[in-house]
């Protein structure tokens, strides 16, 4: 599984994230396969180590892969989660309170963005709540 966090704006005007993973299905030698996802560009961005950017919303609906660094995010409400590498967020809060980030460890935090065209699908799933039977 790839970790996923959504972040989005909530009715209240504030972001709000929820745990997940990107969905696979088979493909071929075995491996698990995305849809393809309709997308805009790519870019990639470094932050030095002891980086943090303060409340903002996102730019525009994204995908941000983070590559190396480990971070806190916040929201105004004060909820927190962690990114590290291999952890992608979907980055959807483009309007209201936002959020901010804190590099926690001794690296910088090298991502890349990618760009979702308008109504692109992504194949995020929310994980099962902890004490849900399955």
């Amino acid at each position: 599984m790839i970790r996923c966090v959504r972040i989005w704006t909530g009715s209240d005007g504030n972001s709000h994230f929820e745990e997940g993973f990107i969905d696979l299905a088979g493909g071929v030698r075995g491996d698990l396969l995305s849809t393809t996802l309709q997308t805009g560009h790519a870019s990639f961005q470094e932050t030095r180590s002891g980086g943090t950017f303060e409340w903002h919303t996102a730019p525009t609906r994204q995908l941000v892969v983070t590559l190396s660094g480990t971070l806190d995010f916040e929201t105004r409400g004060g909820q927190h989660f962690i990114l590290k590498p291999g952890d992608i967020l979907l980055a959807e809060d483009t309007t209201g309170g936002g959020h901010r980030w804190t590099l926690v460890d001794d690296q910088p935090w090298r991502r890349l963005y990618v760009v979702l065209q308008p109504g692109a699908k992504v194949p995020f799933r929310k994980a099962a709540s902890e004490g849900a039977s399955t």
